[in-house]
């Protein structure tokens, strides 16, 4: 009986000690991506600091979520942690907690991002096995962050004596980013988790950085909003996909405006406007189809209005056919789901990449 009990314990501490130990950097040590500006009161915030007490409070919140923001490594480790704290603890019924304030692991493959594997929420404060079980070979990663929740803090773990370096290869490429203005669509609602954002669907497809500046429920052309936008330096692309907040008299009043923001400070470079959904419910709810055709007249307008001025380099995309037409790309009849955004991605990429090759 003693020597099975002996049995028993040697197998049970050969167990502890064959488990690999998790080694943690501060992810600080490593590039962020999907930011205009450095200049953030903490690190995973969108906007600059110098906003705060000048953007809208609701503005000025939904900019301290990390939406389209990702960390770009490498590592030979066979394993890959995470852990983080969630600067709200936001959650929503209509959208899932990994996608709210969870991360999104992928690793280059033969020059394609493929999806590693997700870090699940715990509560304010996670830790995560992402991914395990792996060749110990080098690989480039590339962790997505919250769509609609902050980052307080996040440290990435491998295993104990596994390199944890700077990428290495430059993709998503930095130069002449695409920089897009939007709702609540945008941000990333209601992806499931936060490589399905549409923004970072179309980084992915591009191969191109994709900055983020989505604001639920608060694209309202607000003109410090264009002032960023236009304070990129060498864009590839400005895309404004506001008209699914923005109301139409909204558009006539300050449409043009905040155009010529963007446009005064980059003469040269392509702007798309982009009509809003038109939702599932539109079917059925008149007000909801006379909204969304008020809005989509207005911005067509406004598109007109600039082309017969003699603007060059912008261009038009209709909401025909943008999610598909048998009303199941979206969680609520509003925010898209997983496919919806494919399928807004799949709608939108042909003029962008035609946009961008007027901007080499």
């Amino acid at each position: 009986m003693r020597r099975a009990y002996i049995t028993i314990l040697i197998y049970l501490l050969g167990g502890i000690l064959s488990a690999q130990e998790v080694i943690y950097k501060d992810a600080s040590e490593f590039p962020v991506y999907g930011k205009v500006s450095e200049k953030t009161n903490t690190r995973y915030e969108r906007l600059p600091s110098t906003l705060q007490g000048v953007s809208r409070d609701p503005v000025w919140y939904l900019g301290t979520n990390s939406a389209g923001l990702f960390i770009r490594f490498r590592s030979n480790s066979t394993s890959i942690h995470a852990r983080w704290e969630s600067m709200y603890n936001n959650s929503m019924p209509h959208m899932t907690d990994t996608g709210t304030k969870g991360l999104d692991l992928y690793a280059l493959v033969d020059g394609e991002w493929r999806h590693a594997g997700c870090a699940q929420p715990r509560g304010k404060k996670s830790e995560r096995t992402i991914i395990a079980n792996m060749d110990p070979i080098e690989r480039e990663y590339m962790l997505y962050l919250s769509l609609y929740d902050g980052v307080s803090s996040l440290e990435i773990g491998v295993d104990k004596g596994a390199t944890l370096d700077l990428p290495a290869v430059d993709s998503p490429k930095r130069e002449k980013p695409v920089v897009m203005y939007g709702t609540s669509i945008l941000q990333g609602g209601c992806a499931n988790r936060p490589g399905m954002a549409h923004t970072n669907i179309l980084g992915r497809r591009l191969d191109r950085e994709v900055i983020n500046l989505g604001f639920s429920g608060n694209a309202l052309l607000d003109m410090e909003i264009a002032e960023l936008m236009a304070s990129v330096d060498e864009p590839g692309l400005f895309v404004l996909d506001y008209a699914p907040n923005a109301y139409a008299d909204m558009i006539d009043a300050n449409g043009e405006a905040f155009f010529r923001v963007i446009r005064d400070a980059h003469p040269d470079v392509p702007v798309i406007f982009i009509e809003d959904v038109i939702f599932p419910h539109a079917l059925f709810d008149k007000a909801i189809l006379k909204e969304v055709t008020d809005k989509n007249l207005a911005q067509r307008r406004l598109y007109d209005k600039l082309k017969k001025a003699g603007e060059k380099n912008i261009y038009y995309i209709s909401a025909e056919g943008m999610i598909g037409d048998d009303g199941e790309a979206t969680v609520d009849s509003i925010h898209f789901t997983d496919l919806g955004a494919m399928r807004y991605v799949d709608h939108v990429i042909p003029v962008i990449r035609k946009a961008l090759r007027k901007n080499r």
